[in-house]
Parts: structure tokens; sequence; C-alpha cells
């Protein structure tokens, strides 16, 4: 085996992922490794796309827009159209995330609120007790 490929063994030590993962991106048709026999062997073309599959996924992209962008560079050969693609699939999940914590520096808020009265009657009860 030349250094170009990996083995799944090896991809999942290289990427902290399991074999499961990276069948299931090859079932959903994100990764193409070739076959030798029953052995899946990835190039470094599959370890660049799984790293932007992974930089997808923390960034919460759907597998769907991963795919979207994957296949632009793909079909187009340089990265223009990707890099606008991704651009604003990323502008997009940005402000999604800002409405998300948003969302929960209020109910942070109120949860606080909320404890501070609890405590404040816990200890008032236990006051009443002693």
């Amino acid at each position: 085996m030349t250094n170009d490929l990996m083995t799944i063994r090896q991809m999942c030590d290289a990427f902290d992922v399991t074999p499961r993962t990276l069948r299931f991106y090859e079932a959903k048709e994100l990764l193409f490794p070739q076959r030798d026999g029953t052995r899946r062997l990835f190039t470094r073309h599959d370890r660049a796309r799984l790293k932007l599959i992974l930089r997808g996924k923390r960034f919460g992209f759907s597998l769907e827009d991963i795919r979207q962008i994957l296949d632009l560079y793909d079909r187009d050969g340089s990265n223009h159209a990707q890099t606008i693609r991704t651009y604003e699939l990323a502008q997009h999940r940005l402000a999604q995330m800002e409405a998300q914590r948003a969302e929960l520096d209020v109910a942070i808020t109120e949860l606080k609120a909320e404890l501070d009265a609890g405590g404040a009657m816990i200890a008032g009860l236990r006051r009443a007790a002693e």
C-alpha cells in the first residue's frame, strides 16, 4: 500500500471517527474509497473531503449543504463556486447560531431568576423549620 492510501482503521485513528461513520458517509456518497476486495482504501482526496465534512458538521451544516459544497468543487475543478457557496451557507448558519445564542441568553437569565427565587424560598422554609 502506498503512503497515499489509508485503511479504514488509519482513517479512524487520524480523524477520530468510527468505522461506522466512514461507512455512513460512503453510503451517503460523500466519500468514495477505493476497494481492494473487502478493504476500503482512502486517498488523499477522500481525506480532504472528510476534513470538509467534519468541519461542516462541527459548524452545524446539514449533510445536504456539505454535499453541495463538495459537489461544486468536484464539478468545477476549482474552488471559486465552492468558496462562494460556502460563504453564503456560513453566513446563514452564523445568523442561526447567533439567534440560538440570544434565545439561550434569555432562557439562562430566566432560569437564574427562578433559581434565585427558589433558593430564597428554600432558605425561608429552612428558617421556619428551625
